[in-house]
């Protein structure tokens, strides 16, 4: 068998948990890298449903061995967990698997790039990186807290990197300080961003307004596109907000053409039930009720202005990559790194909070976040002082 030495990086994995947040993370980069086609998706599970949702703080191995005693005692019928989200036919990544492939295939194949994200796939990405070390080259997506030595590169949001600052110190009681992490400024193997990565690339953009050209292409102008997403802990709002955010809805209406809301999985009924309430049966606005395609690539690349709540990182970093207007709504509910993040957004020039007196019709325009392609770039450089390349 002919060996290929040459340090080419041909193929891709990807270690997903199962949520779209942060496997779409991976999936923006491998592809800004070129890996559209030439990846596999890996999911580390954890057990849900029933009692698992108290157990979500266990490391993912010592939650599965929990699951399985409590399943053993009290019957599997009475436990039983439903499906991780997600396309069932997606492999369970297993560490040794994966790394004696990537040791078995070198010479073939090549370097293999591993790209993960979320707390759950650290262990098992770190593994790989550990089993394999000449074998591998490791990209984890958002901070992993501890043993930052353990990949070749970590991507993560600056505001990560918030309870370093002077302002966060205050916040922190002394005899807590040291248990907030991270503890120490990014290293030479970490990569900074505004927001989060995503898919919403030219490439994709322009896929998906060919897409939905018959039906959003007709919409009157401008189109202004509301997403509405959840209350988060960092984020917390409720149905005040959303009664105020009618209020502004409809005081900038007669300067949109027409208006497309549309919610996320985590919004609540109570809040979602208000806008339907209010807008169904007005002709300038159409709401998606979740129902058929989701039209979220759709809404990037055909409207002219967005109105976000403030929880969403992936929403809002999507929508600020495009250059068009993007308002905001309960920045000023957002606490800890969170504000720092919606503060951050406001210096950079490319959001601004929602406040009703707005003319939708009359633009503003801003350098549009490009996280995915810097991050990719700094990837390329990494894998050059290991000598390895990944050909066009």
């Amino acid at each position: 068998m002919p060996e290929i030495l040459d340090g080419a990086i041909r193929r891709a994995v990807v270690i997903g948990n199962g949520f779209a947040g942060a496997e779409n993370q991976c999936i923006g980069l491998v592809r800004a890298l070129g890996f559209s086609k030439r990846h596999t998706i890996y999911r580390v599970t954890r057990p849900r449903g029933g009692i698992n949702r108290w157990l979500q703080w266990l490391p993912v191995s010592l939650h599965k061995k929990l699951e399985s005693v409590i399943r053993m005692i009290c019957g599997k019928s009475r436990f039983r967990t439903p499906h991780t989200i997600g396309l069932s036919n997606v492999l369970e990544a297993d560490a040794y698997q994966l790394a004696t492939m990537a040791r078995e295939t070198f010479h073939k194949d090549g370097p293999l790039l591993v790209v993960a994200s979320g707390r759950d796939t650290i262990s098992v990405a770190s593994s790989i990186k550990r089993l394999a070390p000449e074998n591998v080259f490791l990209v984890q997506i958002q901070h992993p807290r501890f043993h930052l030595n353990r990949f070749d590169l970590v991507i993560t949001p600056r505001h990560d990197y918030y309870p370093l600052t002077p302002h966060a110190q205050r916040q922190i009681p002394w005899f807590l300080r040291r248990w907030v992490t991270p503890w120490e400024p990014p290293g030479r193997n970490v990569v900074l961003t505004v927001g989060a990565l995503h898919q919403a690339d030219s490439v994709a953009l322009r896929v998906a307004a060919s897409a939905w050209h018959n039906e959003l292409a007709t919409l009157p102008k401008p189109l202004l596109v509301v997403n509405v997403g959840g209350p988060t802990g960092n984020c917390p709002y409720g149905v005040d907000l959303v009664k105020k955010l009618v209020v502004m809805l409809q005081n900038v209406l007669w300067s949109c053409g027409s208006i497309r809301i549309s919610f996320s999985r985590r919004t609540p009924d109570k809040i979602s039930t208000i806008l339907v309430k209010e807008f169904s049966t007005n002709p300038k606005v159409q709401i998606w009720d979740g129902e058929g395609p989701n039209p979220h690539m759709g809404h990037l690349a055909w409207a002219d202005a967005f109105v976000i709540t403030a929880d969403s990182v992936s929403m809002l970093s999507e929508a600020c990559s495009t250059g068009k207007p993007v308002y905001v709504v309960g920045a000023e509910l957002c606490t800890w790194k969170f504000a720092d993040f919606q503060n951050s957004l406001q210096k950079h020039g490319v959001a601004r909070s929602l406040t009703g007196k707005e003319n939708i019709s009359e633009s503003w325009s801003y350098p549009p976040l490009n996280d995915t392609a810097e991050a990719s770039s700094q990837v390329i450089a990494a894998l050059a002082q290991r000598g390895w390349t990944i050909p066009a």
